[in-house]
């Protein structure tokens, strides 16, 4: 059992492990540069920003540790590139295989379409919890050599919170991935999705009576901010975001499942 998952899984370690250590090291570059902002005009930086980009990265708090590591780690880096990143993988998965052949290679072993699917988006799973096992303690460990301090218990909520967001992403590859059989125009079709679902949530989260749109992309249920520099958890939008990934990867699976495979 689960021989797709350990396979996949496997294959994707050493690209884990490399990401794992480049948003590590990334991570403590920003936080080398924290100290030197206690003689910047902040308030001023803040104002200059578009009120939309104020509300999409929360960088009214930019002066606190927290708030710099929201802004410049977690909206950033963790929500939207790391968001994009996985989206794109998953996207490549399936679509990948098919176009390479390997899928027929698979099916003709005594495996269902829908357990491929499922095992695919578990190996996916795997980076997801690494790195978020891996990367708070660098953080945590920056945040100490630059003699500041951090609630734990916030920074591993950030990351504990970041997970169903994450998976959201995965999901909305995956489905990509088993409708497109091309892994280039999915991959690409993959991040575009994810990058407008942004895009919205931030534009609509400052304008009024149009809140309502934002509450369609996973942006909207997870705020690192929030969660950092107000020490807020947002349980509900966690299980919307699961809620949404296991409707995903259900509708991946009958798809594929009911799909031609090189068509």
């Amino acid at each position: 059992m689960l021989e797709i998952a350990r396979y996949e899984a496997e294959r994707r370690l050493r690209g884990t492990v490399a990401l794992a250590v480049g948003i590590g090291v990334l991570s403590l570059v920003f936080l080398a540069f924290f100290p030197s902002f206690g003689d910047a005009d902040l308030e001023g930086l803040v104002e200059a920003y578009p009120p939309a980009f104020q509300e999409a990265f929360g960088i009214q708090a930019i002066g606190t540790i927290e708030g710099f590591l929201a802004i410049e780690v977690y909206q950033f880096v963790w929500l939207l590139l790391l968001g994009l990143y996985v989206a794109y993988a998953a996207a490549s998965s399936i679509a990948g295989d098919v176009e390479r052949d390997r899928m027929d290679l698979v099916l003709s072993l005594p495996v269902s379409r829908g357990r491929v699917v499922l095992e695919t988006f578990a190996a996916l799973c795997v980076p997801v919890l690494a790195l978020n096992a891996i990367v708070p303690v660098a953080v945590y460990g920056g945040v100490l050599a630059i003699g500041e301090s951090i609630s734990v218990a916030d920074l591993a909520m950030v990351h504990l919170l970041s997970i169903p967001y994450l998976l959201a992403c995965t999901a909305i590859g995956l489905a990509i991935s088993v409708v497109v059989t091309r892994a280039s125009v999915a991959s690409r079709l993959a991040i575009a999705t994810v990058f407008v679902l942004f895009l919205i949530e931030s534009i609509t989260a400052s304008t009024d009576g149009y809140e309502w749109i934002g509450s369609i992309s996973p942006t909207h249920y997870y705020d690192p901010t929030a969660i950092l520099v107000d020490g807020t958890y947002d349980w509900g939008g966690a299980v919307v975001l699961l809620a949404a990934t296991t409707v995903l990867v259900f509708l991946a699976s009958v798809l594929f499942a009911q799909g031609d495979i090189g068509s």
